[in-house]
């Protein structure tokens, strides 16, 4: 198979949970993280397509791979990533860490507890971060918090889509001892209303994410481009609002997801929140210094 174009699901970066190179990015950075973006979406569309057998599904993640590495042209969604790397000087190393867990996703649809879960996260969701931050030039030791960023927002999705993994691909990403705890299965995923006990199972990830968001809190700080650190509170507002979603409400029978406007008004309030923190974290030393205060 080599026209991996025809399986696209249609989806966008609008479509998803959270901003990718919104405007507040430094529009220079943009289309390296979009070109990111679009070898993601291109691998998930393959990974994730109802019709697609095990082995073309892994022939196609083979082909971005090699299409990336510059071994062929034929992959169409690899080839503005290689081209990025080139001009900027970037190693390929993140993307091919997300390709490691498309073919996880692929072959293997159970997680048996929370450090399988987050083994796996290592792969699929923190290169995103690494990956921006390296764009920007950010240095590593910012990578810790980016990475309990991504995993939490990794979780996030999982969460609120775990009755359409099952139902459509048999996926379970909720770690299998913690249903097990409940005394449950995964079969309770197909039911149109969640048990107490699978409420009990969700809001107990939800509050598990929700720790690897305080490790993510310092990350607007920590970054050195301020336009990053407004898009990364934006980001972590965005999620906590989820997260409080995820504890109280039944993603099988309920919204779990932000309307737009929502999403809007919560991105504004904390954009305006993290660029004002930053100042004051500038101004308050150097005033400091000077005796002003």
């Amino acid at each position: 198979m080599t026209d991996i174009a025809g399986y696209r699901s249609g989806k966008t970066a609008r479509d998803e949970n959270f901003p990718v190179a919104s405007v507040l990015i430094n529009p220079r950075f943009r289309q390296p993280i979009l070109s990111f973006y679009r070898f993601a979406r291109a691998a998930d569309d393959v990974a994730d397509h109802p019709q697609l057998g095990e082995r073309e599904k892994l022939a196609a993640l083979d082909l971005l791979e090699a299409t990336l590495l510059g071994r062929t042209d034929a992959a169409q969604d690899a080839l503005p990533l290689r081209r990025a790397l080139a001009s900027t000087g970037l190693a390929p190393r993140h993307a091919l860490d997300l390709l490691t867990a498309f073919r996880l996703d692929v072959t293997k649809r159970r997680y048996r507890d929370w450090g399988e879960l987050m083994h796996y996260c290592s792969y699929s969701a923190m290169p995103v971060g690494r990956f921006v931050l390296d764009v920007h030039g950010e240095a590593r030791s910012t990578w810790p918090a980016s990475d309990a960023l991504c995993a939490a927002l990794q979780v996030i999705n999982h969460l609120q889509d775990c009755p359409k993994d099952f139902r459509a691909l048999d996926r379970v990403y909720l770690p299998l001892d913690a249903l097990a705890a409940q005394g449950i299965g995964v079969e309770e995923l197909a039911m149109t209303k969640a048990s107490p006990q699978l409420r009990a199972c969700l809001e107990s990830l939800a509050a598990k994410t929700g720790e690897l968001l305080l490790g993510a809190t310092r990350l607007p700080y920590q970054v050195t481009s301020v336009r990053l650190a407004a898009e990364t509170a934006v980001i972590l507002a965005l999620a906590w609002r989820l997260i409080s979603f995820l504890r109280t409400r039944d993603p099988l029978s309920e919204r779990v997801h932000l309307t737009k406007v929502d999403a809007v008004a919560v991105a504004a309030h904390a954009a305006a929140r993290g660029i004002a923190g930053r100042v004051l974290r500038w101004i308050w030393p150097t005033a400091t210094a000077r005796g002003d205060v």
